[in-house]
């Protein structure tokens, strides 16, 4: 036990106090977005105007098209159930997955992606108190077909279900908020060809997904990616008032202890 206790501290960058901070820090920042997003949650009548108007812009410029992308690939169950699976663990699973990679293995880079999740996280829940919206899946007289419940048996109205997502979060597509800031921090962290092409295509990946499972229009995930932006661009504000914390590529050395307070 001791010397599996040894080998996990000796892979820590900075000790098992940063650890517990950052952990600390993820866990109340997901539990306040999660509370405040419940609170949000807005009327279903204006959920469902909202929609239509996202749907009504995209026929007015004729980029409607996630009816007849989502009916291309329905024929193949393999490639719905595969969409599926990415849908129901990119915003978590693959999420922390990578901040967890980027914490052990590149530490200097970890505390900047780290604000901007959080900065996102907070604009991300502007738009859903300001501008609750439908997703495509409440349309069915579209064509939409709702993926994860016809295919994976997942149940939007159950409790368990209700205590974990805001149906009316649709702008902006967080799903694509995060695939973007983990795509182009992978692409700077990664030295290999094969993983840089990967995390730039993991964006894109992510898009369609939330598109062929009928969770998001394209006007969402575009606005995920400038949620992106921003929550970069805040971050690297962020960064020049603490340059040897929260900096990007920051240096390796590990710093001294109040330096490795982040």
């Amino acid at each position: 036990m001791s010397a599996a206790f040894a080998a996990i501290s000796a892979r820590l960058p900075k000790g098992w106090g940063d650890l517990g901070r950052q952990v600390a820090i993820l866990v109340s920042v997901d539990l306040a977005y999660t509370f405040v997003r419940g609170i949000a949650d807005g009327e279903r009548a204006i959920a469902i105007t909202h929609g239509q108007q996202v749907i009504d812009l995209e026929r007015s410029t004729h980029t409607f098209f996630e009816p007849s992308l989502q009916a291309f690939f329905l024929p193949a169950q393999g490639v719905i159930d595969f969409a599926n699976q990415v849908y129901l663990n990119a915003q978590f699973s693959i999420a922390l997955g990578f901040l967890v990679w980027l914490y052990l293995f590149h530490n200097q880079s970890y505390y900047f992606v780290r604000n901007m999740f959080v900065v996102s996280m907070g604009l991300a829940l502007v738009g859903y108190a300001l501008y609750p919206t439908a997703p495509p899946r409440m349309y069915p007289e579209y064509g939409f077909v709702d993926t994860l419940n016809a295919f994976a048996g997942v149940n939007h109205d159950s409790a368990l279900a209700k205590s974990f997502i805001n149906p009316y979060a649709a702008v902006p597509s967080m799903h694509c908020a995060f695939a973007m800031m983990i795509g182009c921090s992978g692409v700077m962290v990664c030295r290999h060809w094969w993983s840089k092409a990967w995390w730039a295509f993991w964006p894109l990946l992510v898009s369609w997904v939330t598109i062929v499972t009928a969770n998001h229009y394209w006007v969402d995930a575009a606005l995920g990616w400038m949620v992106a932006l921003c929550a970069a661009l805040v971050a690297q504000r962020l960064a020049q008032a603490r340059p040897e914390a929260w900096a990007f590529r920051a240096s390796a050395r590990t710093p001294a202890p109040r330096e490795a307070e982040a």
